[in-house]
């Protein structure tokens, strides 16, 4: 058999004009730079494993295993890169290099043919993610109408692909000041929660809004969050349970909140900006996330399936993939969408996490 020849120079492999013809008009491999091709290190290695390309260095020729390792020397992360490139290459896609590692079309489309379908961004089950890198992978994709997949690779090289995507949820709520005309009243602050003492105000809060949970027939306890809400909002009052007469400033009572819950604040922002989008968010404790969000809440004895859960996380945030990963199944095992939410005081972005089959 007659190999292509490819000769390694620092982190691309650079072969002839017949490679042009033979790999990049047939197969659409590497970049073509006039009579030569140029390939990365990874599609080099495939079309080794191949038998497509022979690569040299030093005048000689490198056996897959010497080549995968001094690739492995000269680009970091070359093995799991190299795992995700085979596998959609075996599975009938054509792959090129991107700024999210790949970009990936869609099967039956070519370059030249159809635009890329995916940015690929592959990662380590060990490596922790962070947000600022998910956000700038994500961007990339978005500015170019692409859909970000994130491929993780475990320790047994098995692959899990994961569609990640910005939303913007809403809901059918009524705005807060139609749905609770002329609702006002006095509540107490206790240990780690707030009641609610009138009774028509406590079922108007819960049956309009479901808001808290009844205490018994008559009253209603609020969680901090929702109470800091109503507060904020004008619909209720708090007051210390230390008797002091005045209420509660909404900073008096968020850095009290902010004692018992040191999340309070990060948790807040993004459970107001989900009730000002017509979203009703309550606690999503049983399914390790902070919120279960309704999108059509019609009443309590009717209610509907929650679409969302929703993690508040803050601009810093690292994701730890195994985490990640139990997150995500947990959603999918309810029929519920994995979304995370980021508030930077101003805007709350929201980004959905799913598994996607490729």
């Amino acid at each position: 058999m007659t190999f292509l020849i490819g000769i390694l120079v620092n982190d691309r492999i650079k072969a002839g004009k017949q490679a042009v013809n033979e790999l990049y008009n047939v197969g659409y491999y590497g970049r073509p730079k006039g009579d030569t091709l140029e390939l990365t290190l990874i599609e080099a290695a495939y079309l080794h494993y191949k038998k497509k390309l022979e690569i040299h260095m030093d005048d000689r020729s490198l056996s897959f295993k010497e080549f995968f390792t001094e690739a492995s020397k000269r680009q970091q992360y070359f093995d799991i890169k190299y795992i995700v490139y085979k596998d959609l290459r075996e599975r009938g896609f054509y792959v090129q290099p991107s700024v999210t590692d790949f970009r990936v079309y869609p099967r039956g489309g070519h370059p030249g043919k159809t635009p890329a379908k995916f940015f690929v961004h592959v990662i380590s089950e060990r490596i922790p993610l962070s947000l600022r890198e998910l956000r700038m992978s994500l961007e990339a994709a978005h500015n170019v109408h692409k859909t970000m997949v994130l491929a993780i690779v475990d320790e047994e090289s098995d692959i899990t692909f994961y569609e990640i995507g910005k939303v913007e949820p809403a809901g059918d709520m009524r705005p807060l000041e139609e749905s609770l005309q002329d609702i006002s009243g006095s509540s107490t602050f206790l240990e780690d929660r707030v009641v609610v003492w009138d009774s028509d105000i406590s079922h108007s809060l819960h049956a309009e809004g479901f808001y808290g949970q009844p205490l018994d027939a008559d009253r209603l306890q609020l969680s901090l969050v929702e109470s800091g809400y109503l507060l904020k909002k004008g619909v209720l009052e708090v007051a210390d349970m230390s008797g002091t007469s005045s209420a509660l400033a909404f900073d008096d009572f968020a850095a009290k909140a902010s004692v018992i819950e040191s999340e309070f604040m990060l948790k807040y922002m993004v459970y107001e900006n989900l009730r000002d989008r017509g979203l009703v968010p309550k606690t999503g404790f049983k399914f390790g996330s902070h919120f279960r969000v309704y999108q059509n809440f019609k009443s309590v004895d009717k209610l509907p399936h929650s679409e969302y859960l929703v993690h508040s996380i803050a601009e810093d945030y690292e994701f730890t993939l195994p985490v990640m990963s139990r997150a995500v199944r947990l959603a999918n095992s309810v029929r519920k969408r994995m979304i995370y939410a980021v508030h930077d005081n101003v805007h709350c972005a929201y980004i959905d996490i799913g598994r996607i089959k490729m």
